[in-house]
C-alpha cells in the first residue's frame, strides 16, 4: 500500500485530508510541522510527502530543502493558496513534483498522486542525486507571437552559430531553459549532449561533485567514481539554471575549469580536458550581485559574452493566448479530456490577468480548469480565485471628489467580479473578501441585481 506523509499544521483540514486519502486506498501518515515530518522521515518510507507550504515553524521551502538535502526518496507536493502562487513557483524550482491550490479539489490531488507515482516507477535505479538531465534533440518549441519574443528569436539565431557563452535573463517560469535548447539545436553542437542543471536544487556538498565528478573514497558515501555533469556534456552544452545560486568556493572551481578547459574530480589528481558550451539563466540581475561581491565579477564577465533578456508573459500579451492554446492541447491529451477552447471571459481574464508565475503558472492553471470543467470551452467558473482579486478598474474623471470616486470603483468591482463569476454571490464574496450579506447589501445599493 502506498505511504503517504501529509504535513500540515492544521489538524482538522489534515484529518479532512487523511480521510480522503485512506478511502482512496493509500496509507498515511500525518506530522503537524515540518520538524515533526523529519522525525517521521527519518523513521519511515513513503513514498509521497504532501506538504502544506505556510507552517508556524519554518515553512514548506525548508521541509522541501532538507528532503532534497537529505536525500530521501519520495516526491513532495506543496498545497498553497493562490495568494502564495510566487512562493509555489520557488517550490517547483526547488525540486518539488508539483503544487496544489487551496481549497483542494479532490480529483486533482488524485491525478497529481498518481502521475507522481508513475514517475517514480519511470525513474532510474541509480545511485546519484543529480537534478540533471539529458535532453533529446527535437524538442517541441513553441514560438511566441509578440514583437517582444520575435526580438528575442533574432538574438537566439545570431548567437546560436557561435561558440559564446550566454546569460539569459528572466523571471522564474518564462522558459528560459526553452530559449537555451533552442540555442543549442541551432548550433554545431546540435548532435551532442545537451545537460540541464537546476543550481537552485544543488545543495553546497552536492554541487562539486555534480558538476565536476567524483572518485571513490572522496568523502563518505563516494563508493563508486562518477563522472561530473562538465564530462557528460563533452562536446555539446551545459546549461546552468538559476547560477546566482552557486556559492563562491564553487564559483572559484567553475572559473577555472572555463579559464582551462580542464576538470579535476574531488579527490583526484589529473585533469581532464573537456570542450563545453556554457550557457547560464538567472532571475537576479548578476552585476548588480557582483558589485555587491554577492557574485564572482570576473565569473559575471567570463559568462557573459552575450546576454539574452527574456521578458515576462504579462509584458508579451500577444504569446499569452499561443501558449494557453498549446497548454489545452497537452492538457487534454495528458487528461483524456476534449475541451474545445477558451470563453470569452476567459481569454479576457487571460489577457489582463499578470501572471507572476509566467509559463508555469498559465500551463498549471489550464492544466486544473480542464480536469474541473464540464463544458466544451473552458470557463471563469474553475479559474482560481486571484484571477479575479486584482481585475481593472477605469479611470475616474478628475472633477470627481473621493468618496463617488471610491463608490464608483467599488460599484465596478463588484460588478465585474460578479459577471466573471457568473453571478455566484459566494464565491464573488470570497473574491471580494467580503461576507454575503454585505455583498447584498452592496448589490442593492448599486442595483446590480
Amino acid at each position: 500500500m502506498t505511504g503517504i506523509l501529509i504535513v500540515e499544521d492544521d489538524a482538522s483540514f489534515a484529518t479532512m485530508l487523511k480521510g480522503f486519502l485512506e478511502k482512496n486506498g493509500f496509507k498515511c501518515d500525518h506530522a503537524p510541522s515540518a520538524l515533526a515530518a523529519l522525525k517521521c522521515l527519518n523513521k519511515n518510507k513513503y513514498e509521497i510527502v504532501i506538504s502544506d507550504l505556510k507552517m508556524p515553524d519554518y515553512d514548506g521551502l525548508d521541509l522541501l530543502r532538507d528532503i532534497k538535502k537529505n536525500a530521501y526518496d519520495c516526491p513532495v507536493i506543496i498545497m498553497t493558496s493562490y495568494a502564495h502562487i510566487k512562493s509555489a513557483v520557488k517550490a517547483m524550482k526547488m525540486g518539488a513534483f508539483e503544487y496544489i491550490a487551496k481549497p483542494i479539489n479532490p480529483d486533482e490531488l488524485l491525478s497529481i498522486i498518481k502521475k507522481a507515482l508513475d514517475r517514480s516507477k519511470e525513474k532510474p535505479n541509480t545511485n546519484t542525486t543529480a537534478p540533471a538531465k539529458k535532453v533529446k534533440t527535437g524538442f517541441e518549441f513553441v514560438p511566441g507571437k509578440s514583437e517582444e519574443f520575435q526580438k528575442v528569436m533574432k538574438h537566439v539565431d545570431l548567437v546560436a552559430a557561435t561558440d559564446m557563452s550566454v546569460v539569459i535573463l528572466g523571471e522564474s517560469g518564462t522558459g528560459k531553459e526553452y530559449i537555451a535548447r533552442r540555442i543549442h539545436e541551432q548550433s554545431k553542437r546540435k548532435d551532442k549532449a545537451f545537460v540541464s542543471i537546476d543550481c537552485g536544487a544543488l545543495t553546497e556538498d552536492l554541487a562539486a561533485s555534480e558538476l565536476f565528478g567524483h572518485v571513490k573514497g572522496a568523502f563518505t558515501g563516494a563508493v563508486n567514481d562518477k563522472d561530473g555533469q562538465f564530462k557528460i556534456a563533452n562536446g555539446g552544452t551545459l546549461f546552468l539554471d538559476e547560477i546566482g545560486n552557486l556559492s563562491y568556493e564553487i564559483q572559484v572551481k567553475l572559473l577555472r575549469v572555463l579559464q582551462e578547459r580542464k576538470v579535476r574530480k574531488l579527490g583526484g589528481t589529473s585533469d581532464s580536458d573537456v570542450d563545453v558550451r556554457l550557457i547560464t539563466a538567472t532571475n537576479e540581475d548578476l552585476k548588480t550581485a557582483a558589485s555587491e561581491n554577492k557574485f564572482r565579477e570576473d565569473l559575471y564577465h567570463r559568462i557573459n559574452e552575450f546576454m539574452i533578456n527574456l521578458p515576462p508573459l504579462r509584458e508579451r500579451k500577444k504569446d499569452i493566448m499561443v501558449y494557453a492554446e498549446y497548454f489545452l492541447n497537452k492538457a487534454n491529451e495528458e487528461l483524456e479530456r476534449n475541451i474545445e477552447g477558451f470563453s470569452e471571459d476567459v481569454v479576457e481574464r487571460f489577457l489582463g490577468y499578470s501572471w507572476p508565475g509566467n509559463l508555469r503558472e498559465l500551463k498549471n492553471v489550464i492544466r486544473r480548469s480542464v480536469l474541473l470543467e464540464t463544458n466544451e470551452l473552458l470557463s471563469t467558473e474553475n479559474l482560481p480565485e486571484v484571477m479575479f482579486e486584482n481585475a481593472d478598474i477605469t479611470e475616474t474623471q478628475p472633477n470627481q471628489d473621493l468618496k463617488s470616486i471610491a463608490s464608483e470603483n467599488e460599484k465596478k468591482l463588484i460588478e465585474k467580479t460578479l459577471k466573471e463569476v457568473k453571478y455566484n454571490k459566494s464565491k464573488a464574496a470570497r473574491i471580494l473578501k467580503i461576507d454575503r450579506s454585505t455583498l447584498y447589501n452592496k448589490i442593492r445599493k448599486y442595483s446590480l441585481e
